[in-house]
């Protein structure tokens, strides 16, 4: 079955998108201005052919560890999170007996005690990921695994390390040249939240046993279109991901700021997380943007879909959904009358029913929405969908005329951090952060 995208409620008739569909011209050039300058790898995906050889150099070393765990942060964890949830479904299971990927994506040391005091190392991979190699929330990590690994490995400790991260500089490619660690790179210009398709988020993916072949393979009917050197506004204007940057350029001018990712494929619920990170961080810039909200379809129908339904009309929503889904097991044909709608039915009916539902409700209620509707939930549709929604992102901060690819706002905060921890310099942030902290405060008992 097809996927498909379903513009019928996305209220397009309300919207000015004829302004902004007329630049087509204009953005078909910036990418083929772009993409020829190496600078949108996301979507040329230069490195595929050297990373399908250095994964498949992996493959056997990894099968030797039951256990990665994967030190990273925002987009060195959320889209690998995602793959796992979607296709790795069995760790959270009863009775899975591995393989298992923890990921420490948080400077939580309950989280990281547990992982010191009952992994066993001599079966536990470590991959740490960080573009820079200068994380400190991932960076701290390492230091205290790699600790950690020496005391119970000794000289073998490196063989139990894996780094990503920049080719040619930073603190963890110093790390590979001195102890030999294997390592696998992060492209350059591959910012962290577009980096799943990288060794970022398949080093993960093969542990577990993912067919990442037809991930990347569906990323690439997606992207080879607008990666094309010959890429003309007509063809553009055609391509899904643009039509969805016209749609949410043209949402912000009539107020709609939210953007929900309501999710109806469970699994793939994740996928809602690693979207929140890509939309926000690449389109909150210069007072602009929308924020993402993700949802789970049915779980947060009893929980915000009241907000989503009846609260301020500045919401609009991509719908996630897949008609394919498992049949699941019959309901009994011995149910009370109250229920007996159901009964003989397959409980997998039940989301789909569901879905409609919402879908039709939040349509009623003023909400414009487009349908992502998967054929099936497999790994090549979603690497469609990675593609898809990485590529309108791009399109839709250009729209804007802000920058999509980079987060200066974030780097404020990283400094102010450093600063409490005192690090060398920072004399601005250090003078900041005392009058902050030596502030009259308006502290009440609760």
């Amino acid at each position: 079955m097809a996927d498909n995208l379903d513009w019928t409620n996305a209220d397009l008739d309300k919207l000015d998108v004829d302004a902004y569909a007329a630049r087509a011209e204009e953005m078909a050039a910036r990418l083929s201005q772009e993409t020829a300058a190496g600078r949108l790898p996301f979507l040329t995906m230069p490195y595929a052919a050297s990373l399908k050889e250095q994964l498949g150099e992996l493959k056997g070393y990894l099968k030797k560890f039951d256990h990665m765990l994967l030190l990273g942060i925002g987009g060195s964890a959320l889209g690998a999170r995602a793959l796992q949830q979607a296709f790795f479904p069995q760790q959270d299971q009863p009775g899975h007996d591995g393989p298992y990927l923890w990921i420490a994506d948080n400077v939580d040391a309950y989280a990281l005690e547990a992982y010191l005091a009952k992994l066993p190392a001599e079966k536990t991979v470590i991959v740490t990921v960080s573009k820079s190699g200068g994380t400190i929330e991932t960076v701290g990590q390492y230091f205290i695994l790699k600790e950690w690994a020496q005391e119970r490995l000794g000289d073998k400790w490196a063989e139990h390390m894996l780094l990503v991260t920049d080719e040619k500089q930073g603190f963890l490619r110093g790390e590979v040249e001195q102890y030999g660690i294997k390592a696998l790179p992060v492209p350059d210009n591959l910012g962290g939240r577009y980096s799943v398709l990288s060794a970022v988020g398949l080093i993960p993916a093969l542990f577990l046993g993912m067919d990442i072949d037809a991930l990347m393979a569906g990323a690439r009917e997606v992207a080879d279109i607008l990666a094309d050197p010959g890429l003309t506004g007509d063809a553009l204007k055609k391509h899904s991901s643009f039509q969805l940057a016209v749609w949410g350029a043209a949402l912000l001018d009539k107020g709609f700021d939210e953007m929900i990712f309501f999710a109806y494929i469970p699994l793939w619920a994740s996928f809602g997380d690693w979207f929140a990170q890509l939309w926000a961080e690449s389109l909150g810039k210069e007072g602009k943007g929308s924020q993402p909200v993700p949802a789970i379809g049915v779980t947060d129908q009893h929980s915000v879909n009241q907000m989503f339904m009846d609260g301020i009309r500045n919401k609009a929503c991509l719908f996630l959904t897949c008609p394919n889904l498992p049949a699941g097991p019959k309901f009994p044909s011995d149910l009370p009358d109250q229920f007996g709608y159901v009964r003989g039915k397959d409980f997998g009916e039940l989301i789909q029913a569901e879905g409609l539902g919402t879908r039709m409700a939040l349509s009623k209620n003023g909400v414009p929405l487009v349908e992502l509707q998967m054929g099936e939930d497999g790994p090549r549709q979603a690497g469609k969908l990675i593609a898809l929604l990485g590529a309108a992102t791009i399109l839709t901060g250009w729209l804007m005329d802000i920058n999509p690819l980079d987060q200066p706002a974030v780097e404020l905060g990283k400094r102010l951090a450093k600063a409490r921890m005192d690090a060398d310099g920072l004399a601005e942030e250090k003078a900041d952060l005392n009058e902050f902290l030596t502030a009259d405060r308006d502290i009440r008992e609760f």
